[in-house]
């Protein structure tokens, strides 16, 4: 049997408030006569010492009884969790003690439906339908039982008439207590079913959060190692050569200060283009990169730093009907970005075409550029390109790259819109 929990760890804490307020009440009217001894009904308790009179033990039953009882009540606390074999001994005792308090108290008959309802009650914290069912089942015969005792010994002494309204009243009192059992059944299996469920969703919303957190630290490890690789291939090759410029500057500027004075002008333009690549890897750091504009006016905003960075105008085209949800703007605009900067690093290229448009429930963006292209083959594998198509497989859309050797690059990104609108 399992160790005793406290009141405050009872799986229901008010269900046993309700259980012991019940019995104290029950036993109360038991215990305490009505103040008019010529009221008090005529039909015989169902005890022993009223079958068996002459037992020289009745004189103590009674107080049995009261001990069965506060035993019963007290049972409450220690609920068996796991052994089925100490479920049924548990249980078996229950019963043990409700016939004990029935059958060796006159006054304590009375509580067998209360104590019946309790232990039904508690068959549902510890077994699973079918014994719950079993001991409903056994609650209702064993009072059927006892209900049919006193009816024969009321028999012995009562007239027919009285017999009939007797047979009636155990009838109709028969199947009254049938009915709060099984209302009993159906309101804790309702009420188990209900937590149940709530355990089951409160474990889901625990593993949800776990999945979303590691999703989150997977996007932040992804984005670290972007900015990593963008200082890295921007700022790192940047620096190196600033440095070369003004070693060589710094050479000639005793024997031929002209020419350390180019190196310098150098310089200073791998300064500027290291400055500007150190904020462009800041700005990627920004939890909401459009900075509340619209996406055609970040994209512009793209197009015309291209243009100052490269001395190209992209021809871009966009044709939105509606508005798009801000996880389609920020995934269109990084997409949009790393695009531009590819092709500024590496394409050499004289002119680049940008359209993005809405068609049919469907969004399609397009980066197209005649530069000189590679091999698909070779060049797949870039941190740049499995986040453009990361970002597009998380929309459930789909990304495709055609590019070949002095050939340019045309990146078409297509995004079902059905799910988002």
């Amino acid at each position: 049997m399992s160790h005793p929990i406290q009141i405050n760890k009872h799986p229901f804490p008010s269900l046993l408030y309700l259980e012991w307020a019940l019995l104290a009440i029950t036993a109360l009217t038991a215990v305490i006569p009505p103040p008019l001894r010529r009221f008090r009904p005529k039909t015989p308790e169902l005890s022993i010492c009223v079958i068996f009179p002459d037992l020289s033990i009745c004189s103590i039953l009674p107080e049995l009884s009261i001990y069965s009882l506060i035993i019963f009540a007290l049972m409450g606390l220690r609920l068996p969790r796991s052994n089925q074999i100490t479920k049924v001994i548990y249980t078996a005792i229950e019963i043990l003690l409700i016939l004990t308090t029935g059958l060796f108290g006159e006054r304590f008959a009375r509580l067998f439906p209360v104590l019946y309802i309790i232990l039904v009650t508690r068959s549902c914290l510890i077994f699973k339908l079918p014994g719950r069912l079993f001991i409903t089942t056994l609650s209702f015969t064993l009072f059927l039982v006892t209900t049919q005792l006193k009816y024969q010994l009321f028999n012995f002494q009562a007239s027919p008439q009285a017999q009939e309204r007797s047979r009636f009243f155990s009838l109709n009192w028969s199947l009254t207590f049938g009915l709060s059992l099984v209302f009993v059944l159906l309101m804790m299996n309702a009420v188990l079913s209900e937590r149940h469920s709530r355990e089951k969703l409160a474990i889901a919303n625990e593993k949800l959060g776990q999945y979303a957190m590691r999703i989150e630290n997977q996007a932040t490890l992804e984005e670290r190692n972007r900015i990593a690789r963008e200082i890295h291939d921007s700022l790192g090759h940047s620096l190196t050569a600033l440095n070369l410029q003004l070693e060589t500057a710094l050479k000639l500027w005793s024997s031929n200060p002209g020419k350390a004075e180019t190196f310098l002008a150098t310089a200073k333009e791998l300064g500027s283009k290291a400055l500007k690549d150190v904020r462009q890897s800041v700005s990627t750091m920004r939890s909401n990169p459009l900075q509340e504009q619209s996406l055609e006016r970040a994209i512009a905003n793209l197009s015309e730093n291209f243009y100052s960075s490269n001395g190209i105008l992209p021809i871009y085209q966009i044709n939105l009907e509606y508005s798009l949800p801000p996880e389609i703007n920020t995934a269109i605009y990084r997409i949009t970005q790393e695009s531009l900067t590819n092709i500024s690093k590496y394409a050499y290229a004289t002119e680049v075409k940008l359209e993005l448009t809405t068609t049919r429930g469907n969004l399609r963006l397009i980066v197209q550029d005649n530069g000189k292209g590679f091999d698909l083959g070779q060049n797949t594998t870039g941190f740049g390109l499995h986040s453009m198509r990361d970002r597009t497989l998380a929309l459930g859309g789909e990304f495709k790259i055609n590019s070949a050797l002095g050939s340019g690059c045309k990146i078409t990104v297509n995004i079902p819109l059905t799910r988002f609108i």
